[in-house]
């Protein structure tokens, strides 16, 4: 049976390489073998040492605003389900609310973990997101119980 694919989407620009890879390894361990996760970061081993990541990095191919935004897309349109995760985030991510309308266009499911009040709170953003939970765990079993073929 081939595996399934979530993209890990949340917010990048202005936090630290650490706190933006942080969260998606431990999603990562979370996820049984049938169960593969895409992310942002791959490939861009340039920015470990940021504290503070920006939108694009020109002299890099890969991170120039198209090449993120082609590989983004790319990404999206062929995962199983949109995994977002704006815990934490203290400011807007652009980024991550254009992924959910990539995978809204492509009726791709969204599992968002967000609290009530979280700057991203907004109509647009709770409607398109099919379960919305303010527990990052409770967000990553429910990732993995739409995107699994397990009966049980």
């Amino acid at each position: 049976m081939p595996k399934k694919a979530l993209f890990l989407a949340g917010p990048l620009t202005g936090i630290s390489y650490r706190d933006a890879l942080d969260w998606r390894k431990y999603v990562e361990s979370k996820l049984p073998e049938d169960v593969i996760a895409f992310s942002a970061l791959r490939g861009k081993g340039y920015v470990t040492e940021e504290r503070v990541l920006k939108d694009a990095y020109p002299e890099h191919l890969l991170s120039t605003s198209q090449g993120t935004i082609t590989r983004d897309r790319y990404d999206v349109s062929r995962c199983d389900a949109l995994f977002v995760n704006f815990l934490n985030a203290d400011r807007v991510s652009i980024g991550t609310v254009m992924e959910m309308a990539w995978a809204d266009v492509r009726r791709i499911p969204i599992i968002l973990a967000m609290k009530e009040g979280n700057i991203h709170d907004h109509a647009f953003v709770r409607q398109v997101a099919a379960f919305v939970t303010g527990d990052l765990d409770e967000a990553i079993q429910t990732a993995v119980d739409v995107v699994t073929m397990s009966v049980v």
